[in-house]
């Protein structure tokens, strides 16, 4: 019987269109290295999704057995992280030759790891950071810690992607034989990447009405308190420069209120909240800084992302952004809550085109570290001393 492999974690919160949706499946950044690894070990792949119908949906990249995992991203609740449970159990019994259960994130963790236990299957877990990281409110340095702790130890490998997990994860006990690893993210496929011309920059910028002489920032991802896009606000308008233009790639709830900051703070003429966009990759070239003031990541690929397209950055000094950009060479990190910092360091990126160019090309340098092919050979190293 073919050895098989399972791929779980969660996902936002969908609607009952996009749950009954047969559309076909394509496999994400998020988990293509790991399917990847697998499908070179030669083993059946299967995947969990949150789909109504699962077998009705085909992958567009491997032969993939799918199934309806029902697991989100809420972890109080509890209905649906019960039918998420049942779902698994039922799914593990009606397929007893996987052998490996891959799961991701915080609740797709739990779920993966109770069931590999009452199951006897092989566990990996990749942590795509740790709740309890420095500065983190005290449930997450105690209740959320304690169950890390506890479900190592139903863990064959676990996974870290920043040096601070890493290093917290060596005071875990995982299962006997166990070995915790450091990859550093999912990768990015730098072969997507390719410089464009300087005309192409010149007609994005013209079509997202830029005049000459003006500096744009950019900032991608869902616009919830995480990631901190108030402070980015509050630093656009100190650093009173007219030249200075923000555009924002993402939709969430906290859209409205941003919204609302710009106006209050005088600044709704230099921020451009630009939802969900499909060229993301297009507006960073036309861009000339990356503005990153999240309070907590695992290891952004919006940073990675920006980094690959020979963008400065300017982060917060926390757990990931760290891991990835060097600071004074490929930008500034900054405090998350030093105002003062964060906008001397911008208006010294913003009038500096030099040192701008400098700073991006050392980015595009270091980004070569996690391109996409070395954590699919880190993942198939994984794979095969399990």
């Amino acid at each position: 019987m073919q050895k098989g492999y399972l791929f779980i974690y969660n996902s936002q919160e969908l609607t009952m269109e996009q749950l009954d949706s047969v559309e076909p499946f394509k496999t994400g950044s998020f988990e293509a290295p790991s399917i990847h690894a697998a499908n070179m070990m030669g083993w059946k792949l299967y995947q969990g999704i949150n789909r109504t119908y699962p077998k009705m949906v085909k992958s567009l990249d491997y032969v993939i057995t799918f199934y309806n995992q029902n697991v989100f991203r809420n972890i109080f609740d509890w209905k649906a992280n019960m039918v998420a449970y049942k779902n698994l159990c039922t799914f593990l019994r009606e397929n007893p030759n996987i052998e490996v259960i891959h799961c991701n994130t915080p609740i797709g963790g739990v779920l993966g790891r109770i069931c590999g236990r009452k199951y006897n299957k092989k566990v990996v877990y990749a942590a795509h950071g740790f709740h309890f990281y420095t500065g983190a409110p005290l449930i997450n340095r105690t209740l959320f810690k304690w169950v890390e702790k506890i479900l190592a130890r139903y863990t064959d490998v676990l996974i870290t992607i920043n040096h601070e997990d890493f290093e917290a994860s060596k005071k875990f006990t995982l299962k006997k034989g166990g070995k915790i690893e450091y990859v550093p993210g999912v990768g990015i496929d730098l072969t997507n990447y390719s410089t464009q011309s300087e005309q192409s920059r010149i007609t994005k910028r013209q079509e997202i009405g830029l005049k000459a002489g003006e500096i744009a920032i950019i900032s991608m991802g869902d616009l919830v308190l995480r990631k901190n896009y108030a402070l980015a606000l509050d630093v656009i308008a100190t650093a009173k420069n007219p030249k200075l233009q923000y555009f924002v790639c993402g939709d969430g709830p906290e859209f409205d209120r941003l919204q609302k900051q710009a106006e209050k703070l005088g600044i709704s003429h230099q921020v451009h909240l630009l939802g969900r966009r499909n060229d993301v990759k297009d507006l960073l070239y036309a861009s000339d800084i990356f503005l990153f003031t999240t309070l907590q990541e695992g290891l952004p690929r919006s940073a990675m992302e920006a980094m690959a397209t020979g963008l400065p950055c300017l982060m917060s000094e926390v757990r990931g952004n760290t891991d990835l950009m060097d600071n004074g060479t490929g930008g500034f990190l900054c405090k998350p809550s030093d105002l003062e910092d964060w906008t001397n360091k911008l208006n010294i990126l913003a009038n500096d085109d030099d040192m701008r160019k400098k700073m991006g090309w050392h980015n595009l340098q270091r980004i070569k570290d996690f391109d996409i092919k070395i954590i699919q050979e880190r993942m198939l190293d994984i794979f095969r001393n399990l």
